[in-house]
């Protein structure tokens, strides 16, 4: 029986060789050039895995750089925190606003020509009591930012009157009253620190609207007393050439009324050598322009017909470096 079950054991073994050789007879055999090819396309693979992680690399480095481009460029001087940087933080208000007279505003209407955000156009109607003032700029986007600084300071001014008329609620009316006393000086403090005459809001006296200056028409019925144009003649200069800028002055010229002032802040010639390589249009005009910054008194006296100029800048102190330019009041 041992014997029997021993040489069972031994078929069983010589049946399982034959089949494994048969098994690897059937397999298809792999030569040494299709080990090769399947090689190189696994290189290639990667190959291709590794140029198209670099090919969207470089797409994305380029996105981001046109993106800082865009944000970095402003060919028409319409920056976006301009007064942030220009005032600075340790200013309460605009140092400009010093040298400017009272009786250039006081009751009467006034055009901002490139306010940018509106900052000073709405500080000249508060502290001098215009009747009237628009701001206009080339750029929707800072005009609409103009009107949403309109409405918070009418807001927070709102918000000031309903408080100081809550608190005079059930004080009995009597002559000599010292509660009553003590509220109508409150509301005349009020009135002097807002700078708005009573019975007029703001709102009513500030505008704002988008408008390309030298390109728009001359209203026939538009006059002002008082046009401000400060820190806008480098740009108008820079991408309309030396046209654009005696455009600008004669339709100032047209605009104010007999008696009326042009305050004028040029940037220095140096500001245009910085800035002319902001677009192509500027740095065409750049190499085309005749009348420099200092051209501009003889230009608006002799030419434009303005009859005198006087120059306000001594007045100015703590701008900031590089916003150090001069300041002309030119008298129609």
């Amino acid at each position: 029986m041992v014997e029997f079950e021993k040489e069972e054991k031994k078929k069983n073994k010589k049946k399982e060789k034959k089949k494994r050789k048969v098994a690897e007879k059937t397999k298809p055999e792999i030569t040494a050039e299709e080990e090769e090819d399947n090689g190189d396309k696994e290189k290639k693979s990667l190959k291709m895995d590794k140029s198209q992680i670099k090919t969207a690399q470089r797409q994305q480095e380029n996105i981001s750089n046109n993106k800082k481009k865009r944000k970095g460029v402003f060919p028409y001087g319409n920056y976006r925190n301009y007064y942030g940087y220009r005032i600075g933080k340790e200013m309460e208000e605009d140092p400009r606003l010093r040298v400017l007279k009272r009786e250039w505003f006081q009751g009467k209407d006034c055009l901002d020509i490139g306010c940018n955000s509106g900052i000073i156009t709405l500080h000249i109607a508060k502290k001098f009591h215009c009747h009237s003032i628009c701001g206009i700029d080339i750029d929707n986007d800072l005009i609409q930012e103009a009107y949403w600084n309109l409405r918070n300071i009418v807001r927070k001014e709102n918000s000031g009157k309903i408080s100081i008329k809550s608190s005079t609620l059930g004080v009995p009316e009597k002559e000599n009253c010292p509660e009553q006393k003590e509220t109508a000086s409150l509301e005349q403090k009020e009135t002097a620190s807002n700078g708005i005459p009573p019975g007029r809001e703001l709102s009513a006296i500030v505008s704002f609207r988008k408008e390309n200056f030298v390109d728009s028409p001359c209203p026939p019925k538009e006059h002002y007393d008082t046009i401000l144009c400060l820190s806008v003649t480098k740009w108008i200069h820079l991408n309309w050439g030396d046209d654009g800028l005696l455009t600008l002055f004669s339709k100032i010229w047209t605009l104010l009324r007999p008696g009326g002032i042009l305050v004028l802040e040029p940037q220095p010639w140096r500001s245009y050598e910085s800035k002319h390589l902001v677009s192509e249009t500027a740095a065409m005009n750049y190499r085309a322009i005749m009348f420099r910054p200092e051209c501009f008194q003889e230009i608006l006296l002799d030419k434009i017909g303005f009859r005198m100029v006087e120059d306000i800048t001594s007045g100015l102190s703590g701008s900031k470096t590089g916003f150090d330019r001069p300041i002309f009041a030119f008298h129609k």
